[in-house]
């Protein structure tokens, strides 16, 4: 064997052992020297190293599938979170080097360049562990810490871990970049703040939820299965409560949106914490000079979008520029004392606008003038705006960075007005550029180009002047109506808080000319969408509007734009164009409840229908009694309310009747509504209310228990005399052998108060469901279902109550059966042949036909009253 031939052995052998000790994985500890990189370890996915419980796991990884950086980091084994990484500056590539060494952890680029590394120890690195905690720590041989990972946190803390005070959770940048984000939570010895490049704009103390036990120093931070506490070891100066099982995984993290949040890890990750509750706290929530609201974010008086980064805004008037939210000071000092070209120029936000982080920062002076105020910013290097306090003279300075404006909720109680500091350069350099370079072509020379152009424009001019007035009379009228459009649209500019204003011709090309309908009921169509930013929306045409102008549509808009919640659709915007009227909504992939539930398909599992339910009587609740103005939906069915792959459950139409016509929306009649789930007052002369939803989300509950319509058609094979069944269903015989059988009735809600008599339950599940479900699930539903259902509007549960008794924190009521005997009428007169098949139209308000029966069998005659059979057949099966 050749020397050349036993060196390339030696060599490759060598190899052979460096890759297969790299691409190991390794549980609770590693040894020095070792030395990997991604590249070798890509049969692992970037894993070297487990904790002893598996719970946690070393890697070098990078975020996203296509991003070129990786990252030394540990994430949590079963969801794949990252909760810390090394180098979240400095990324490397796939081939960078990690080198775990006697001396500790060093990062080194592909060039070999150090780019991270653990300090310089007194003693010897023994060993690299990964802890079941979490905590990636260097131990030397007498087992002491020499370092540890949670001494250096990232965004996020996990149980077991301690944020000391004086330490930051730092957001990152975005799912594919690690670095440090402008966003950050800083524990402090009384309370926890939130900035924005240190900026305080949120206190912890300010949630809702934080109790304050003790004035004691505060430590650390921690978090647990129960919350997470801000405190000593001997004392909890703050607390969070957080009601859910001690035994799922919490962590607490920083997110690049501003939000401290916790979140629960049970197979799926689920936010049980966030705050701020108000999106518009975040500093930078609209980027910068934006305006935030509850509809979103558009721009102050004297803004417009910048054309360039498509968030933000910049100046309407382009002869005004921003100051740089970098200066020098010896620069800006000698500019403003000798450059004359220079001025500074204050614009007005208008009124009720906020700026958030002064509420956390003292002025730089008190009781002085406006005037003084302008000249500290304007002699103050790093200041771009100030707030000014019209009552205590108060002068606050914006200074190094500008975030988002707020439009306030509260606009006559606030008394600080807003400017922006902007550069106004004259036109004297300008125009002094202009002469010089004109004085070496001389003035006879301009003066003969100069002198045909303009008899051409003036030629010209001419000529246009006479086209107009020949045609003045024909744009007239059209002159008019554009008038009045524009004068509409300065009138719903005006109205504050409106969401974003749509383009009709947006709208037109987000819908490909509305040419795919998704649904439609009594307000108009739902057109499925994409805007231009990729967004997937639903588009409704609202059809048949009253005479009213664009600033009562905006004036309901505002409002319905105003409502958030995680159980109502999200009004992303609106278009008014001409006659026409349109309400953009975010997108639910999996549409309307009765298309899963009703047609054929995959099981809806009873979890499933139970957080369907759930989620609708929160949204009810909530719109009866969480926002600032009571809303009834008056038309809760399975058509309206929407599902998405990731469980979400939200109500749609919700505010809607005020926008519909007077002959729509006068008088309390059945356009307001679907017929099945309408409850009896309707059309008893009986006002309005709450409760009129609570009826019909009883039905919804009944059809999300059987898993069909409250109403069916079955094949019916009786004969001979009239009988009723005890399930609800009634057939009768012609008298006649020969006739052909006719289809009979199945009324659910009658069988579902007949079962409930019995006490037989399970009878009224979805037969492919009822080995799956307890009698007592069963029985929950159903009582709760009829409770809603009572006659009397007084005795049914509010949609708060209904919450609760879902929840399991208030006992579920007991249906009174004397409220309910109703449902005996409906059911039996609705599945009389006599019933459905006799009688004579009679027209109701809104141009609704109904059938008004006569029964000469019956020795009543109430029941054939007008009234009474007009809420029958409103409130009865469809």
């Amino acid at each position: 064997m050749t020397t050349t031939t036993t060196t390339a052995t030696v060599f490759l052998l060598l190899t052979i052992i460096a890759t297969t000790n790299s691409a190991t994985i390794y549980t609770g500890s590693i040894t020095p020297n070792y030395t990997t990189t991604h590249f070798l370890l890509i049969d692992n996915s970037g894993d070297f190293l487990r904790s002893t419980n598996r719970n946690y796991t070393a890697a070098i990884l990078n975020p996203q599938p296509e991003s070129p950086s990786f990252y030394l980091l540990v994430y949590h084994s079963a969801s794949h979170v990252v909760v810390w990484a090394a180098n979240r500056n400095n990324p490397i590539s796939n081939s960078g080097r990690v080198h775990v060494s006697f001396t500790g952890i060093t990062i080194n680029d592909d060039s070999g360049e150090q780019i991270w590394s653990t300090p310089e120890f007194n003693s010897t690195v023994a060993s690299l562990q990964l802890l079941d905690t979490g905590n990636l720590i260097l131990m030397d041989p007498f087992n002491n810490t020499l370092w540890q990972s949670f001494d250096h946190p990232m965004d996020t803390i996990v149980p077991g871990q301690k944020l000391p005070v004086g330490k930051t959770l730092t957001a990152v940048k975005s799912l594919a970049d690690f670095s440090n984000g402008d966003y950050a939570f800083t524990v402090t010895s009384n309370d926890g703040m939130l900035q924005w490049k240190t900026l305080t704009y949120y206190r912890l103390l300010m949630d809702p939820k934080s109790v304050k036990n003790s004035n004691r120093p505060v430590d650390y931070m921690t978090v647990n299965g129960s919350g997470f506490y801000l405190g000593s070891e001997s004392d909890v100066a703050i607390k969070v409560m957080i009601a859910t099982a001690d035994s799922d995984y919490k962590i607490l993290k920083v997110t690049n949106d501003g939000h401290l949040v916790v979140m629960r890890y049970n197979n799926d990750w689920e936010t049980d914490f966030s705050t701020p509750t108000d999106d518009c706290r975040p500093t930078f929530r609209c980027s910068k000079l934006g305006l935030c609201s509850g509809n979103g974010c558009s721009c102050p008086p004297g803004f417009r979008t910048d054309p360039v980064t498509k968030s933000g805004c910049v100046l309407l008037d382009t002869s005004l520029t921003l100051p740089a939210e970098s200066c020098n000071e010896n620069e800006h000092e000698m500019n403003r004392k000798t450059n004359s070209s220079e001025d500074f120029v204050y614009v007005h936000l208008g009124t009720g606008m906020k700026y958030f982080p002064i509420e956390f920062t003292d002025p730089v002076e008190s009781g002085i003038s406006l005037s003084k105020c302008e000249a500290a910013c304007s002699s103050n290097c790093s200041c771009l705006g100030l707030f000014y306090g019209n009552y205590s003279g108060s002068c606050h300075l914006i200074q190094n960075s500008l975030g988002s404006i707020v439009l306030s909720s509260n606009n006559k109680t606030d008394d600080k007005q807003g400017l922006i500091k902007t550069i106004r350069l004259s036109t004297s350099s300008t125009s002094q550029n202009h002469n010089t370079s004109g004085s070496h072509s001389g003035f006879p020379i301009i003066g003969i180009i100069l002198l045909p152009m303009i008899t051409g424009v003036l030629i010209i001019l001419i000529f246009a002047m006479w086209m107009i007035r020949r045609k003045n009379m024909n744009k007239a009228k059209r002159k008019y109506t554009k008038s009045s459009d524009n004068s509409d649209d300065l009138e719903l500019f005006s109205i504050a808080g409106l969401p974003v204003r749509f383009d009709h011709e947006e709208l037109v090309e987000a819908t490909m000319n509305f040419s795919t309908p998704i649904g439609s009921g009594g307000f108009g169509t739902v057109y499925k969408g994409v805007l231009r930013d990729k967004t997937v929306v639903a588009v409704k045409k609202i059809t048949a509007l009253g005479a009213q102008g664009k600033k009562e549509f905006g004036t309901e808009i505002a409002i319905i734009g105003n409502i958030h919640h995680v159980n109502l659709v999200k009004l992303k915007g609106f278009c008014a164009h001409a006659r026409e009227r349109f309400l953009v909504y975010e997108y639910m992939n999996r549409g309307s409840l009765d298309r899963t539930l009703f047609r054929p398909g995959p099981l809806m599992e009873w979890q499933e229908r139970y957080e369907i339910a759930l989620g609708t009587a929160r949204g009810l609740a909530y719109l009866h009694s969480g926002c600032e103005h009571k809303i009834i939906h008056c038309d809760v069915k399975p058509e309206n309310i929407l599902l998405s792959d990731n469980m979400q459950v939200k109500i749609s139409d919700f505010g809607l009747s005020k926008l519909l016509s007077p002959e729509q929306s006068g008088l309390f009649t059945t356009m307001r509504g679907t017929r099945g789930y309408l409850a009896p007052e309707w059309l008893t002369n009986t006002a309005i209310s709450d409760k009129t939803d609570v009826y019909s989300y009883g039905m919804v509950l009944l059809e999300l228990i059987q898993g069909r319509k409250n109403c069916v058609q079955v094949p019916s094979h009786d004969s001979g005399n009239p009988s009723t069944s005890t399930e609800g269903q009634s057939s009768v015989s012609s008298g006649s052998q020969n006739r052909t059988p006719r289809a009979r009735a199945l009324y659910f809600p009658l069988q579902a108060l007949e079962m409930h008599e019995a006490g037989r339950y399970l009878d009224l599940v979805e037969p492919r469901l009822a080995s799956r479900v307890t009698n007592d699930e069963a029985q929950k539903l159903v009582k709760v279902a009829l409770c809603c259902l009572h006659e009397d509007p007084s005795l049914r549960p509010t949609m708060a109550n209904v919450v609760s008794m879902l929840e399991g924190t208030l006992p579920v009521g007991e249906p009174r059966v004397e409220s309910l005997n109703f449902l005996r009428f409906y059911g039996r007169r609705f599945t009389e042949p006599s019933t459905v098949v006799t009688g004579a139209e009679i027209e109701v308000p809104s141009g609704f036909m109904l059938a008004a029966v006569v029964d000469s069998s019956s020795p009543s005659a109430s029941p054939n009253s007008f009234s009474y059979m007009t809420s029958q057949v409103l409130s009865g099966p469809r």
